[in-house]
């Protein structure tokens, strides 16, 4: 079935309307393949806490070195970063106000699913912003995996800090050595010689939702070729290949943070336990109601 390119807008409670496009349909066989690796799914609605975990629900967030080693404070602390009424790609969304120390985050114990052998992962999530308009000046990252030691891997969706208009990129950092043997820095560093994708002209605006997927697979495997790819509105964008994708994260130490210095919306957050196909990225993108269609269903 084909895309129907029929556009109407929605009035949202803020008074911006947004174009909605009606997608071609999902098959049920996708959406039940789709709910067998959902691992984590926050769609804001309810509040800030995840609709589904393997792990933990709660939102958490530091706005401090200390307050991270302590585990975080749950939920979110001010009005900097809060939950707006019917603003969401599908009904409430997230939007971070202002550039903030605050970082909101979900922590593993199965939600993310790192570990040492053969890590494998999608995350897709919604945003709205116009990054030239938006954006303080320096490097904002709306959607990052950290762990221990950043030296010891370091995975992000970022604009750059200066370029005008600014570059998207999505980054999967290894062990510091391997990816800057030569310790000048990844600012330094020529974009070929650093583990990303770069999108000169991606499709962020006020006016419309954004949908982006990143993935990866074999990340640490000593037997399989490790890789990751950047999608945006359901559209393969490149690949990260022919790295060596080691980490050395302390284990269960993964978390996945929320609006490093971001400025705008943030909505239908979703993790997979494994590198999503073309065709179920896809079919992301065309979910009317999100992801909550793909649920699994309780045990």
């Amino acid at each position: 079935m084909k895309t129907f390119n029929l556009w109407f807008a929605v009035v949202t409670c803020s008074g911006i309307a947004l174009p909605v496009i009606a997608h071609e349909s999902v098959a049920p066989a996708v959406r039940t393949a789709l709910g067998r690796a959902l691992t984590l799914h926050a769609s804001f609605d309810s509040g800030p806490n995840a609709d589904f975990a393997r792990g933990d629900r709660t939102l958490y967030t530091y706005a401090t070195s200390q307050q991270r080693a302590q585990g975080g404070v749950a939920g979110l602390p001010n009005d900097e970063i809060k939950i707006t009424r019917g603003s969401g790609r599908h009904g409430d969304a997230l939007l971070f106000t202002k550039k903030s120390n605050i970082r909101p985050y979900f922590k593993d114990g199965g939600n993310i699913g790192y570990n040492g052998s053969d890590w494998n992962y999608s995350v897709s999530v919604w945003l709205r912003i116009s990054p030239d308009v938006d954006l303080e000046p320096g490097y904002c990252d709306p959607v990052q995996f950290v762990g221990n030691d950043n030296n010891k891997g370091f995975i992000f969706l970022e604009w750059d800090k200066d370029s005008k208009p600014r570059y998207f990129r999505y980054a999967i950092r290894p062990l510091t050595e391997i990816w800057d043997p030569g310790k000048v820095g990844w600012a330094n560093l020529p974009f070929e010689k650093r583990p990303m994708v770069q999108v000169d002209r991606a499709p962020f605006s006020h006016a419309r939702w954004t949908h982006v997927v990143f993935s990866a697979q074999h990340i640490n495997s000593k037997s399989a070729k490790p890789s990751g790819r950047l999608y945006i509105d359901g559209q393969l964008q490149r690949a990260i290949e022919n790295w060596d994708l080691s980490f050395a994260w302390t284990p269960d130490a993964a978390l996945l943070v929320l609006g490093a210095a971001y400025i705008g919306h943030l909505d239908d957050l979703a993790v997979f336990d494994r590198s999503l196909t073309d065709a179920e990225v896809k079919a992301l993108f065309n979910l009317p109601n999100g992801v909550r269609e793909v649920h699994p269903a309780p045990r």
